[in-house]
């Protein structure tokens, strides 16, 4: 319906009553569940990523032609919009901000919860040569986009929102040698870009007030129950886990992609780790005893009390979906709250 909308063949009030009732129904089930942070499902975004950053003066996004080019996921192209940088990026008006008042009218229970996608998405997925030729100093960039994201969040503070999670698919993607032969062919030295693309966050979040918890959430790419890119942390673990001001991290484990635990040992003491044992990509549902050895191992590295339980990932990044029924989804939240309960106790 919203390409339908994009092209006026469809009403868009239509499809905002359409994503009010779905968000409606997934915070119910998220409630239901008795999670304690309940999001939106960004049902309202057809990409996790591009909707939030166009949302900003200067972006403008190219769907086909001779400069658009598609993203190979194993054994699938995502063909996402290309994000185009023409002019000085500013925020002269709110991105996603009514999207968490909805949000927040409607959650009963919990904490609501927003979800925005790293800065450094524009740097890496958007056209490089239109960022250089707006921004001839890269600093310049830079600047103008932290700038637009503490806008944006200084707006969502005022709007109420106390969690604000960060989500990213760059820093992790490093640790996979052919990520960083691409970034290579682009001019850049991958170890640099994981240290400012950290930076980045960090600028963005810079004035978060101290009773809003920001953490960052990142993985090796989601879509339609696909994967992009392999490899541990331990690439990127010293710069980015002992850099990024958050307090806390969403980190994918749930197969061999991520490697081991021992990266962690450069996460800063006090901070949470969140352990994405649970795959979003698959609808077969982990053993819970394996998920409690896995939480163990972990625990050598980060002490448990500062550990937590996720899904690895979404369940949906696009508005593709994963390869999951929404009671297989359930299933997955639900074994999470479960094993959490038994390790942690019903907190």
């Amino acid at each position: 319906m919203r390409e339908q909308v994009r092209f006026g063949k469809a009403s868009a009030a239509k499809l905002k009553e359409a994503e009010d009732r779905l968000i409606r129904d997934v915070v119910k089930l998220q409630e239901d569940l008795g999670l304690s942070s309940i999001t939106d499902g960004e049902f309202r975004r057809d990409w996790w990523h591009i909707d939030f950053i166009a949302g900003f003066d200067g972006i403008e996004l190219l769907r086909e032609g001779d400069s658009y080019h598609g993203v190979q996921f194993k054994g699938v192209e995502a063909k996402p919009p290309t994000m185009f940088v023409k002019r000085k990026l500013k925020r002269t008006k709110p991105s996603m901000v009514p999207h968490f008042e909805f949000l927040k009218s409607v959650v009963k229970k919990g904490t609501p919860k927003f979800t925005m996608p790293s800065p450094a998405m524009l740097h890496a997925r958007g056209d490089r040569e239109s960022i250089k030729k707006t921004y001839p100093n890269i600093d310049n960039f830079w600047d103008d986009l932290a700038q637009c994201y503490r806008e944006e969040i200084a707006d969502l503070y005022k709007a109420g929102c106390r969690y604000l999670q960060i989500d990213d698919t760059t820093i992790a993607m490093f640790g996979d040698p052919k990520v960083q032969e691409t970034f290579r062919k682009l001019g850049d030295d991958p170890k640099r870009d994981v240290a400012v693309y950290a930076e980045a966050v960090n600028a963005a979040v810079r004035d978060v007030p101290d009773d809003m918890t920001v953490a960052i959430h990142t993985c090796r790419g989601n879509f339609r129950s696909t994967w992009l890119a392999s490899g541990s942390y331990d690439y990127v673990a010293e710069t980015a886990f002992s850099k990024l001001d958050v307090d806390g991290f969403f980190l994918e484990f749930d197969d061999d992609r991520s490697g081991s635990f021992e990266p962690l040992r450069y996460v800063p003491k006090g901070k949470r780790v969140v352990l994405g044992l649970v795959s979003s990509k698959v609808p077969e549902l982990e053993k819970k005893n394996v998920l409690k050895r896995r939480i163990e191992q972990a625990s050598k590295v980060v002490p448990l009390e500062n550990l937590c339980l996720s899904p690895q990932c979404g369940f949906s990044s696009t508005h593709h979906g994963n390869n999951l029924s929404v009671e297989e989804e359930r299933a997955k939240l639900k074994l999470c709250i479960d094993t959490a309960r038994e390790v942690w106790g019903d907190k």
